[in-house]
This record gives structure tokens, C-alpha cells and sequence, in this order.
């Protein structure tokens, strides 16, 4: 509802901290940078019981553990391995005492994507090996698995190519070019990918600044050892540079667009 409320825009500009670039550095990413995210939760139902008597039960762990270790194939069989996707399973909840089979366990997974169609494939997939591994264990259609896809969907971000190559150049001059560089898409998501899906006529671009404190950047290339990721409590960030960068680079990009 934003471009009904205010005139659309021609340009949409924005940059993210980054826990992996060193401070100072700006990095771009022409195409997908951000991915698709989903949460998905599934239902798994059962028949509870005593644990010394589990033939009179159908476990919904048993069944959930299943659910899990066929979701691994989804990626992994049914998508071209040249498309990026994740299915991850963060939490596998049931059960409250040793010797109970409870009657439901609950999956809670996040699933990531860039193009609408594989997200539709994994979402569908989803739906399918969760019902069907619940006919294997022959639970009647009462009690398969409810699969329920929430409503926070993120859509993936897509930096429009020959902008995004524009502004790189004009942060190469700006800044040098020991401080610009290209780097890989990733599957984390961020909603300002919502600006271009409304409207593909808009040029779009988020951007990467660097936050990583040079001390650590250096001792963690001659260690190997790895470096604090974004929402990690170890993060902490070389403030004034991060800040001194990005105001640079916008600056320099908001004023070349407005000179056009």
C-alpha cells in the first residue's frame, strides 16, 4: 500500500552492515542478494502412549524424525544443484517425560529460495513428504501432519544489474577500489526486496558496508578462526567506519541520481 499512499519512486537505495567484509569495505552483488524466506510449521500427529508398550502407539517422533531426514532430500534430489535453496529444520518440539510417546511433536522450519518457482517447489514438497510419510506410518487422514506455511514471508531481494554496476563504478571512484568489491549472493533475507517486487520499473540496490575492526579482520585471516556472525552477541562492529562509509557512498549515490 506504500504506492498508493506516496508518488512511486524511481530509485530505491539502501546498504546493510556486514559481519564478514572488513570495516570500511563496500560490497555489491548484481541479481539476487537476498533470498526468500519462509517459516513453515508441521503438525505432527500421533497416537501416545507408555513407552514400554510402543506397538500400541504410533510415535509422532518416530514419524517427525522421518519428516526430517526426507526433507534433506528436497534440495538435494529434486532441485538443479545450480539452484540455491535451504530447508532447514530449527526445531524438533515434543514429549515431556522419559517413558511417555507423546501424541504430537512440532517442526518448525525456515526455507530459503530466489525464484518464485523454487519456492513453490519447496513449499509444495514440503506439504507432499510430510502427508506421505504420515500414510507410511498408516496414521488415517485424521491425524496426517498439518503443514501451515506463516504469514512473515519475506520476499528475496533482487539488485537491478546494470544499476548496481552503475553505482559500483561510483563507489570505486569515490572510495577506491580496494574498498569496492563484488561478493557472492547469500541466503539470509531482508524485506527491502518488497520496493522492487512492487514495481520492476524501479532501480534497486542494497549494498554491503563493511563492519568487521581491522585488528580482528587481520587476526582472523592469520588464524583461520571465524568471525562473529550479524546477530551474534560477539558482534561488534567498527562504528565510526561503518558510518563514515555508508554516509560516503550514499551521499555520492543520492547526489549523481538527483544530477540526472
Amino acid at each position: 500500500g506504500l504506492y498508493k499512499r506516496f508518488p512511486k519512486p524511481d530509485y530505491a537505495l539502501a546498504f546493510h552492515n556486514s559481519a564478514s567484509l572488513k570495516a570500511g569495505v563496500i560490497g555489491y552483488t548484481p541479481g539476487f542478494t537476498f533470498a526468500n524466506v519462509d517459516s513453515v510449521n508441521i503438525e505432527v500427529k500421533g497416537v501416545g502412549g507408555h513407552g514400554a508398550y510402543p506397538h500400541a502407539t504410533k510415535d509422532p517422533i518416530v514419524l517427525g524424525a522421518r519428516i526430517v531426514g526426507a526433507l534433506q532430500t528436497l534440495v538435494s534430489r529434486e532441485l538443479d544443484p545450480q539452484d540455491p535453496a535451504v530447508v532447514t529444520v530449527g526445531s524438533f518440539q515434543s514429549g515431556t517425560k522419559h517413558n511417555i510417546i507423546s501424541d504430537n511433536a512440532l517442526l518448525l522450519l525456515t526455507v530459503r529460495s530466489y525464484s518464485d518457482k523454487t519456492r513453490q517447489t519447496l513449499l509444495d514438497g514440503i506439504a507432499r513428504i510430510a502427508k506421505g510419510e504420515g500414510i507410511a506410518m498408516g496414521l488415517p487422514e485424521n491425524l496426517l501432519p498439518v503443514v501451515t506455511v506463516k504469514d512473515e514471508y519475506t520476499p528475496a531481494v533482487f539488485n537491478e544489474p546494470e544499476f548496481t554496476k552503475e553505482m559500483a563504478a561510483l563507489f570505486t571512484a569515490e572510495l577506491g577500489k580496494d574498498r569496492v568489491i563484488e561478493v557472492p549472493a547469500v541466503m539470509a533475507g531482508e524485506d527491502f526486496g518488497r520496493y522492487y517486487r512492487a514495481d520492476t520499473s524501479i532501480k534497486s540496490m542494497i549494498f554491503w558496508v563493511g563492519g568487521v575492526p581491522h585488528d580482528k579482520w587481520q587476526a582472523a585471516q592469520e588464524t583461520g578462526a571465524a568471525l562473529p556472525s550479524l546477530h551474534s552477541p560477539f558482534w561488534a562492529p567498527d562504528a565510526e567506519k561503518v558510518i563514515a562509509t555508508a554516509t560516503q557512498a550514499m551521499n555520492s549515490a543520492v547526489l549523481t541520481i538527483l544530477a540526472k
